[in-house]
């Protein structure tokens, strides 16, 4: 019996122990007061006839407890009982217990694995305190873009006193790079406002945090720093004496005064510092994330900030659009729902996988308990009760249960390793820890109880009523286990080859979603090319002259590496997701907020690199390149979008909003008008999903960013490259780093986007659960029609004597299952065609062809044939002779 029914058991026997103990108390106060006066009337004094009563309420209370405890060891030795039995009984049939507690194991590790999917992304992403009060601040303009906001110093103190937040965290990142060593190495830096140690509640692997002290406003902040688990492992090899040793950063030493947790990864950098906030409105920085006061909604925060910020946008208009609206975005809520939806519909596959495991169980102890109808039935006949058998039978189940929940949590720790391999990159938050944990093990403990009780309830309530009769007047053999266990059989059969066939028609809706994505034509040739990303580092390259020249200098000297075919400047441009939005105007038109376009920023490299059709017009060159000519191509799209026979050439447009920004330097009238001097094919700039939208190429030097990418293309492996080119850009300035330490290439980039991964991720997982299902539903066939097969031993052997051929035996077992099959396939096919709809649109995926559902109906079709053919030529090789001899 289960822990949880015997507790259930307890409390009713207590209930029902105090319920007799109350009413035989009230008869006993009377029968003793009638005592007493009897006592009196024989002459006793009153004095002596109440100690005489009390003495006998006194005996009587010793008894009741002693019978109280006599009834609790009675129901502590009967399920002890239970469990001793029902594991020489599972110990008796081992080919049973491997077979059912494999199939328990299959569907509960799958679950574990999924759960703790589930638990890490979505119950517990952040080790911060109270994150679910942390929130992203954004603002939105009139076209529905959301943007960053910069703030001055003055202005974030402001903002700090407001009613609905607590507290602000302003941040701002760099590339910079060690120095004073061999071998500079790329660090990614992030500049915290000095309370970031209160604000995100964590609690430093070693030292501490950023303090205020260590930068006051308006002065410059202490030399200090603190360094990511990552860092800190990397560089200082996990030395536990790195505190006050000094780390070189673009030439300026820091003292290490601290160490975090590995959770602990906020934005991905490598080390911490304090950052310098001033009223200078010429050096904003950005609130990267609010704390909410309690109860306060992000609703009202948005509300009260909003009239706020329309006060900062009339002292600095340079750093907000024109209309805009305040969004406040819970950071569990960054990643958006897509991811979410992800994985509550791998909830929902293994769920079915679950089911499917249980109702195989099911059908074993349903197909093992016709051969215990005698043993059952003589139970009964010697005075056990229905609820006696039913609780014995159900002790055997979670027994089960709980002997396939231990090899399933083992088979959860490798499934979990292997989902986290297939997860999408950035799909989720990157201090999220997926792994089995105490919850997760709970969850398997409390999992395993009610699976033993889900599939072992149905038989335990149909084997605790045989007819003892005809059982007792039979042979175990000729037992078929009554009508009703025959409909619970096909009904249990009927249900898994329904299930099973669901999963197997998602797979291949899924499989031929991911094909598609396969096929996609991308509009430029993504072979042998990799992408080198160069951070600048802060305060260096200012002017627009100087950043114009250094980036070609670069580029060159990349491009004069042997076995490099070109090399081009690609700012914002890099595909598949290419492009900044931005607001555009066509020239003698109206001007509309809705007008947008993605605008890429390159050298004239770019499309002969990639590949990208010129269809008409000319490219800008160099000489045009280095003096920021206002030229522009667009591509197909956008061609056949604005203009109406398609013919754009020579017409003129603008970006109103491509000027001079913070970490961003534009070209003298960059928001005045480009000609359009060409046209170029369409290529997938918005991932590989979605239609291609209007895009703008312009010279790189129109806006020179802190941060582009110089595309390479090679003869040879593009990353076998790697080390020439980070030597070509250390011989032009020795602090350059290049982003990254392994480097990465178009195809990596691809493969790498969110849509190409979920699709992936859900034919893997889904082809996975599918196959087993698919394996659970045939082995559930098979031991049904090999149990049925046993017990029309006599039968078949009957037949043969009379005559009937070894065909007609084998159509009669394929005809005891064919009506299970047949209603468990039309059963899966209108589920498979009522979910195909809402599949495809939570994976982007496709719906399924007819052909893929036909191919999957062929496929389980012929699986469970075979299940039933090897019982079914058991059946016709029986011995006539030995099978009348048998009864």
């Amino acid at each position: 019996m289960s822990p949880l029914r015997s507790l259930s058991e307890g409390f009713r026997s207590l209930f029902r122990k105090e319920r007799v103990e109350k009413e035989l108390d009230e008869e006993l106060r009377g029968f003793l007061e009638m005592a007493a006066e009897e006592k009196i009337r024989e002459g006793m004094t009153r004095k002596d006839a109440l100690r005489a009563v009390r003495l006998e309420r006194g005996n009587l209370e010793v008894t009741k407890e002693v019978v109280r405890a006599a009834g609790w060891e009675s129901f502590l030795e009967t399920c002890w009982q239970d469990l001793r039995f029902g594991l020489r009984m599972l110990a008796k049939s081992p080919g049973f217990t491997f077979t059912a507690a494999i199939s328990i194991a299959l569907g509960i590790g799958a679950t574990i694995a999924v759960f703790s999917v589930i638990f890490a992304v979505l119950i517990n992403p952040y080790p911060y305190a109270e994150a679910d009060r942390m929130v992203r601040l954004t603002i939105e303009d009139k076209a529905g873009v959301s943007n960053l906001v910069f703030l001055t110093g003055s202005q974030y103190a402001q903002l700090r006193q407001t009613t609905s937040v607590e507290s602000v965290l302003g941040q701002a990142d760099w590339e910079l790079a060690t120095t004073g060593t061999d071998l500079p190495e790329d660090v990614r830096a992030v500049f915290l406002t000095p309370n970031a140690t209160s604000y995100f509640g964590v609690t430093p692997l070693l030292g501490r945090g950023l303090l205020p002290s260590d930068g006051p406003e308006g002065t410059d902040p202490q030399p200090v720093v603190v360094l990511s688990f990552s860092f800190w492992q990397r560089h200082f090899a996990g030395t536990p004496d790195v505190l006050g040793k000094t780390l070189q950063l673009a030439h300026k030493n820091y003292a290490v005064v601290g160490v975090m947790p590995q959770r602990f990864a906020w934005t991905l950098a490598d080390v911490y510092l304090p950052l310098k906030v001033t009223n200078d409105p010429h050096e904003p920085f950005w609130p990267s994330c609010l704390k909410l006061r309690k109860d306060v909604s992000p609703e009202t925060a948005e509300a009260e900030l909003q009239p706020l910020f329309e006060q900062f946008a009339r002292e600095t208009p340079q750093h907000f659009p024109a209309t805009f609206r305040i969004q406040i975005q819970r950071l569990r809520n960054e990643y958006g729902n897509g991811f979410e939806r992800l994985l509550f519909l791998l909830s929902g596959a293994v769920a079915l996988l679950l089911l499917i495991a249980c109702a195989n169980v099911s059908i074993l102890l349903l197909a093992r308990g016709t051969s215990r109808h005698h043993e059952l039935a003589v139970r009964i006949a010697l005075g056990a009760t229905r609820k006696r058998i039913a609780r014995q039978l159900l002790s055997e189940s979670l027994l089960l249960a709980l002997s396939g929940a231990v090899p399933g949590i083992i088979l959860a720790y490798g499934t979990v390793a292997l989902i986290v391999k297939w997860l999408p990159v950035y799909s989720y938050p990157p201090e999220v820890a997926i792994q089995v944990n105490l919850p997760v093990l709970l969850f398997s403990v409390g999992l395993a109880l009610f699976t033993g009780l889900l599939f072992g309830l149905s038989p335990s309530l149909q084997l605790s009523r045989p007819e003892i009769g005809q059982v007792m007047q039979s042979s175990p053999r000729t037992i078929g286990g009554g009508l009703r266990t025959k409909r619970t059989h096909s009904l249990l059969i009927a249900g898994q080859i329904a299930l099973t066939l669901l999963l197997l028609s998602a797979a291949g809706a899924a499989a031929e979603g991911l094909l598609r994505l396969m096929r996609t034509k991308l509009g430029y040739d993504a072979h042998d090319t990799m992408v080198v990303g160069i951070p600048l580092h802060e305060n260096t390259y200012t002017t627009w002259e100087g950043r114009a020249a250094y980036f070609d200098q670069l580029r060159q000297q990349v491009a004069a590496i042997p076995g490099v075919v070109s090399a081009a400047i690609s700012t914002l441009a890099t595909p598949p997701a290419n492009g900044i939005n931005e607001r555009m105007e066509i020239m003698d038109r109206p001007a509309n907020e809705e007008q947008r376009v993605g605008l890429n920023l390159v050298s004239p490299e770019y499309f002969t690199l990639l590949k990208i059709p010129l269809l008409g017009g000319r490219v800008w060159n160099q000489a045009e390149t280095m003096r920021g000519a206002r030229l522009a191509l667009i591509n197909e799209t956008m061609a056949q979008q604005y203009w109406a026979n398609g013919n754009a050439l020579d017409s003129m447009i603008r970006m109103p909003e491509v000027k001079s920004q913070p970490y961003g330097i534009a070209a003298p009238g960059s928001d005045r008008w480009f000609q359009i001097v060409g046209v170029v094919g369409d290529a997938k700039n918005d991932g590989l999903a979605n239609l291609v939208k209007p895009a703008v190429y312009v010279p790189y030097t129109i806006w020179l960013e802190v941060y582009t990418h110089i595309l390479v293309q090679t003869r040879a492996a593009p990353l076998s490259f790697l080390g020439s080119v980070r030597a070509q850009i250390r011989s032009v300035d020795s602090d350059q780093q290049v982003e990254g330490q392994t480097g990465v290439t178009l195809e990596g980039l691809i493969a790498a986007q969110q849509d190409w991964q979920q699709s992936r991720l859900v034919t893997l997982l889904f082809s996975s659960f599918s196959l087993l299902a698919l394996l659970l539903a045939v082995v559930g066939l098979y031991s049904v029609v090999s149990y049925s097969v046993a017990q029309r031993t006599n039968e078949f052997g009957i037949r043969t004597a009379l005559g009937a051929r070894r065909s007609d035996l084998v159509r009669t077992v394929f005809a005891s299952a064919t009506v299970s099959i047949g209603v468990g396939l039309v059963a899966g096919i209108l589920l498979a065609l009522a979910l195909a709809k809402l599949l495809a649109s939570w994976t982007e995926g496709s719906t399924g062809s007819p052909l893929m559902l036909l191919a999957v109906t062929l496929v389980l079709t012929c699986c469970s044939a075979l299940a039933c053919f090897l019982p079914a030529l058991r059946a016709s090789r029986v011995d006539p002779m030995v099978a009348l001899r048998y009864e």
